[in-house]
C-alpha cells in the first residue's frame, strides 16, 4: 500500500505530491467492522514525510475535547458530490455543522461518545462516497474522520470522534 500526500488533483502528477509506502497499519483493539465503532486506523509510513506548504500536520484534540453542537467545521475529500456524480478529480472541502445526537437517531448504531453527527441540513451539504477516512477540522484541530452516511448523499453523516482515541494514538506512536 502507498499513500500520496500533498495531492490536489488525483489524476495528475503534481510537484507537491509525496508517495510513501506504508510499512504497516494498526487498528484499535476495540474496532468493530459491523457497527463501525472505533472506525479509525493508523498508518506507519516506511519513511518520514517532508513537511511543506502542501503537506502539514493537524493537531489532535485533547482526550476529553468534544466539538460541541453548533460548531462549524471543515471536511475535505475527493468523494462524490451527489448520488449520480463521479468521484472528484480535485480535492474539495465543505463547511459543516456539528449537530446534536438526536439528528443521527436514524442510525441505530450511532454512539455519541465515539462518533460525531455532522451536516448542514439547510444547505443539504455533506460528505459522501469516496470521502471515507477524510478529516473533520474544527478551529484548526482534527476532531473527526469520515465514517458513514446516508445513501442519498444528504446530511447528516457520521464521523469517528478522534478524542477518545488520543491515548491509544499516543501509545502507538511511542511504540507501546
Amino acid at each position: 500500500m502507498t499513500v500520496t500526500l500533498g495531492a490536489h488533483n488525483v489524476r495528475k502528477r503534481e510537484c507537491t505530491q509525496q508517495k510513501i509506502k506504508v510499512e504497516k497499519y494498526i487498528l484499535p483493539p476495540n474496532y468493530n467492522v459491523s457497527s463501525k465503532s472505533n472506525d479509525i486506523v493508523l498508518l506507519k509510513l516506511k519513511k518520514q514525510a517532508n513537511l511543506t506548504s502542501a503537506v502539514d500536520v493537524v493537531p489532535l484534540p485533547g482526550h476529553s475535547d468534544f466539538a460541541k453542537p453548533g460548531t462549524m467545521c471543515w471536511a475535505a475529500g475527493w468523494g462524490r458530490t451527489g448520488v449520480k456524480k463521479r468521484i472528484s478529480r480535485t480535492l474539495r472541502e465543505v463547511e459543516l455543522r456539528i449537530m446534536g445526537k438526536k439528528a443521527c437517531k436514524a442510525y441505530r448504531r450511532y454512539k455519541d461518545s465515539l462518533q460525531i453527527c455532522v451536516g448542514s441540513p439547510r444547505k443539504l451539504a455533506s460528505v459522501y462516497m469516496g470521502d471515507s477516512g477524510g478529516p473533520l477540522v474544527c478551529a484548526g484541530v482534527a476532531h473527526g474522520i469520515v465514517s458513514y452516511g446516508r445513501g442519498d448523499a444528504k446530511p447528516p453523516a457520521v464521523f469517528t470522534r478522534i478524542s477518545p482515541h488520543v491515548s491509544w494514538i499516543n501509545r502507538v506512536i511511542k511504540g507501546k
